[in-house]
């Protein structure tokens, strides 16, 4: 086998490019594994990079070798068996080809899967490649606009504060040399001739008198022209530019009832942080309202969310009802992208359900951008889910999916947040 060694000296970063070509390569490869390690992940640990393992078979190099048939000669130190011209058998088929290792064997012998270690960067930008904030495009001109200042040139009326004392040093140059080029080259010439004549023996002295004060004269007027003025005065130029607005809030609304089990919980708090997570790569400032509700909604912190034991029987409407609220009082739709993730099993008192049609309808819809539903069940969908179903019709910014175990809960997150066809 022909072994090829780059000699080349390794530029700065190489080792970065050939890191990124090694992941587009095995991009299948490594996105199966970290989607896999979604679901394996306790949720504290949901954000951090990975040990990838790619089995070795995915990875084989080309190799080089040599081709059947021909004419070779070869020296074999320490022959004892054959003489000049003698002829070698050719080995069996497939004998002597190949590395000699196998992925398994029957002798108990085998070869591990390739590991490498990826970056928490990495590791989100292969978990939310291809996904987008649905009906971002449409909404954004309702986005609150901000102005940024930034420098556009210079101009010649400003403050002193802004006065740009290279850019004026040079206009003043610049001015000096066009008015006084033609009369210092004229000065000089004077002199020259003034002092070619009081070197002349009998020269006119009325001439010399006369190249003097035409001399004195040309100095006077160059004396004249100013160092600087104002009109070589140049101000750094400020302008602005329109921004959007890059802040958001998420709404968290968590079903906490009796039916809502430690297991159910966790898989809302997975879907959670997977939308938190994908919310802070698009917005620069993101701001997360935690609502837990059983019969009454409370507005909660992060800890309480996720861990508070309170349980009851269920409303889902004093949840929306909530949400509106504080949407209102804090939250204004001209100033905030407005995001909201309902996760529930779907229980509800059959009188409340077409309560939280009205209000989402009514008061959540035309003013939110995504509102997603996942009901986390393995029973039949009840009244809620139909109600929902039912917004679809009318909203193109509601989706409702259906969790039925951990392993759904990533294929159910990109589904609902995929790019859409243009």
């Amino acid at each position: 086998m022909a072994n090829f060694i780059d000699r080349r000296l390794n530029a700065k970063g190489k080792s970065t490019v050939n890191r990124q070509r090694f992941i587009n390569r095995y991009k299948q490869q490594i996105k199966k594994a970290v989607s896999d390690a979604v679901t394996r992940r306790s949720v504290t640990d949901v954000d951090k990079g990975e040990k990838i393992g790619i089995p070795t078979k995915d990875i084989s190099e080309p190799s080089f070798h040599q081709g059947q048939g021909g004419v070779k000669e070869r020296v074999h130190p320490g022959n004892d068996q054959f003489t000049r011209g003698d002829k070698i058998e050719r080995p069996p088929s497939g004998g002597g080809q190949g590395s000699g290792q196998g992925d398994a064997s029957d002798s108990g012998e085998g070869q591990d899967d390739f590991v490498f270690q990826i970056s928490k960067d990495e590791y989100l930008e292969l978990l939310f490649e291809d996904l987008e904030l649905p009906n971002l495009q449409n909404n954004r001109l309702n986005k609150l606009v901000e102005y940024q200042t930034y420098r556009a040139g210079f101009t010649n009326d400003g403050v002193p504060a802004n006065i740009n004392i290279v850019r004026s040093l040079r206009s003043s140059l610049a001015r000096r040399i066009a008015m006084t080029s033609s009369k210092k080259a004229k000065l000089k010439e004077l002199q020259d001739e003034l002092e070619e004549l009081e070197n002349t023996p009998g020269a006119e002295a009325e001439r010399i008198l006369l190249i003097k004060e035409e001399i004195e004269e040309l100095k006077q007027k160059i004396d004249k022209v100013p160092f600087i003025d104002t009109f070589d005065l140049r101000y750094n130029n400020f302008a602005k530019r329109e921004i959007p607005s890059s802040q958001a809030v998420m709404f968290c609304l968590m079903d906490v009832s009796g039916s809502m089990d430690q297991a159910t919980k966790d898989m809302a708090k997975r879907f959670y942080i997977l939308l938190y997570l994908f919310l802070t790569r698009t917005y620069k400032n993101l701001e997360v309202v935690y609502i837990r509700h059983h019969t009454q909604a409370k507005e909660v912190d992060e800890h309480e969310f996720f861990y508070s034991q309170e349980t009851g029987g269920t409303i889902v409407s004093s949840a929306l009802k909530l949400m509106h609220k504080i949407q209102k009082d804090r939250y204004p739709e001209s100033e905030w992208n407005i995001y909201a993730a309902q996760a529930s099993d779907g229980d509800n008192w059959a009188d409340d359900s077409p309560g939280c049609k009205q209000i989402l309808e009514k008061q959540l819809l035309p003013v939110v951008r995504y509102f997603s539903y996942i009901e986390i069940t393995n029973r039949a969908h009840q009244t809620l889910w139909r109600e929902y179903e039912n917004l679809q019709k009318t909203f193109d910014n509601i989706a409702v999916q259906h969790i039925k175990q951990a392993e759904d809960i990533y294929p159910v997150f990109r589904e609902l947040f995929k790019k859409q066809a243009v």
